[in-house]
């Protein structure tokens, strides 16, 4: 299900929008980070949007293990990072989720 702000994405297959979680803007110690500051890319966040899941062989769609508003860890390197509306957003398949946070 896309919320109205997505209505112009929807991800196909095993695919999967996420929202990444902004990473803390200050250090353990108390130090505010400036925006220019060089950050790690999240491996945290939301799911915003799924496709309907991956097709086998024989034409049968295998649903997808993660739905919209799970919380969710994925592999740094594996998404795909995309801007809507000048929001940073990720895609990625779902072999890049490692786990859902309950």
């Amino acid at each position: 299900m896309l919320t109205k702000n997505f209505m112009n994405i929807k991800p196909l297959s095993d695919h999967i929008l996420i929202e990444p979680v902004k990473e803390e803007e200050k250090t353990k110690s108390g130090i505010f980070l400036p925006e220019t500051a060089e950050k790690e890319r999240s491996e945290e966040g939301k799911v915003i949007a799924t496709g309907p899941g991956k097709k086998t062989d024989d034409g049968k769609v295998i649903p997808m293990s993660v739905k919209a508003g799970d919380k969710v860890l994925f592999t740094k390197y594996g998404p795909t990072e995309i801007k809507v509306d000048g929001k940073e957003y990720l895609i990625a398949s779902e072999s890049d989720i490692l786990a859902i946070i309950e």
